[in-house]
């Protein structure tokens, strides 16, 4: 009987979290699922391995179990027997436990199958069959639902204010809410909303990765805002307001006279909502473009010459 090394299996390290745990296995069940790589005995065995692995690290007694036992097993097992002194743990004879697995396993794990699907590791430590009068019965194996994923793009406007969505998955509407401070990578968990598990198992979760939709004259950094204004000549020099259409509405910004062109100003509290905090916001930032008038009048470029003798005369007067 070889011993499995379950933290191998899924990739992780020993001090892995529960988090850790399950987004490893969910990222190798969907690669070794059978639906997926059908008639591949190796993906078959290696998917098999996966929820082996999975169905004690995401259970804490039975983790706890396992890694007592670690790769010095054999020193646990009763002398001339196969079975296992369960009680030096406390957790008394497992005969009767149920388990519960991540993927739409169907018939895989079967008894009458011929394949088993647990090791004789597992089996040995964590039971397969229940004792009853006249011999011994198959153990009934509740399988879980496997977990579903799916993108959801949202515009700039809905991440700023927050939005409902409806979402058919499986013939079924399930409306989702989201947050204001949404942001693009956040992934969202429906409970129990993924495929529904087999011989009374639960059903797995629904996870909704959001991407935010760029805007042109708006992007999302962190929390802040930064846009890009276009400024009249007129108002770079002299000063003024400015007003800009942002997601959360229409603000008046003031611009410093003798504004230059890539200038930035910070209008503080401005910016994206900060998730989960409500009344916390980032900044806004907006960056200055100032445009040089063209086809002047001649009205205009007499003007302009004129303003810029009284700049010369200006400069030779402070000599």
């Amino acid at each position: 009987m070889e011993y499995k090394d379950y933290y191998n299996i899924l990739g992780v390290s020993k001090n892995a979290s529960q988090d850790e745990i399950r987004k490893a296995f969910r990222k190798l069940a969907v690669k070794y699922h059978p639906d997926k790589n059908p008639g591949d005995s190796q993906a078959e065995e290696r998917f098999k391995e996966i929820n082996e692995a999975y169905e004690v690290l995401r259970d804490t007694e039975k983790r706890k179990k396992y890694d007592r036992l670690g790769a010095n097993w054999k020193q646990f097992q009763h002398e001339g027997t196969g079975g296992f002194d369960f009680s030096r743990f406390g957790g008394g004879s497992p005969g009767g436990e149920s388990f519960y697995f991540g993927g739409d396993l169907g018939d895989l794990f079967s008894e009458g199958a011929g394949r088993g699907g647990f090791s004789d590791f597992f089996k040995t430590f964590f039971g397969n069959f229940g004792a009853s009068p006249g011999g011994f019965r198959t153990h009934r194996t509740q399988a879980r639902g496997s977990d579903l994923q799916t993108d959801l793009e949202i515009s700039l406007k809905e991440a700023y204010h927050g939005a409902s969505r409806i979402l058919n998955v499986n013939g079924q509407k399930i409306r989702i809410r989201i947050k204001p401070g949404a942001y693009t990578g956040q992934e969202l968990r429906i409970r129990g909303k993924g495929d529904k598990g087999s011989q009374g198992g639960e059903s797995g979760d629904l996870y909704i990765k959001l991407k935010v939709r760029p805007e042109e004259h708006c992007t999302v950094q962190g929390n802040d805002l930064v846009m890009k204004a276009n400024v009249d000549l007129y108002t770079a020099v002299l000063g003024g307001k400015l007003t800009l259409n942002t997601p959360a509405g229409k603000l008046n910004v003031p611009v410093p006279a003798g504004s230059q062109n890539g200038s930035k100003l910070r209008l503080k509290g401005k910016g994206m909502p900060v998730y989960n905090r409500p009344g916390s916001y980032g900044d806004l930032y907006v960056n200055l473009n100032i445009i040089i008038p063209r086809n002047l009048t001649p009205e205009e470029t007499r003007l302009f010459n004129r303003l810029k003798d009284m700049g010369k005369n200006n400069a030779h007067s402070d000599h």
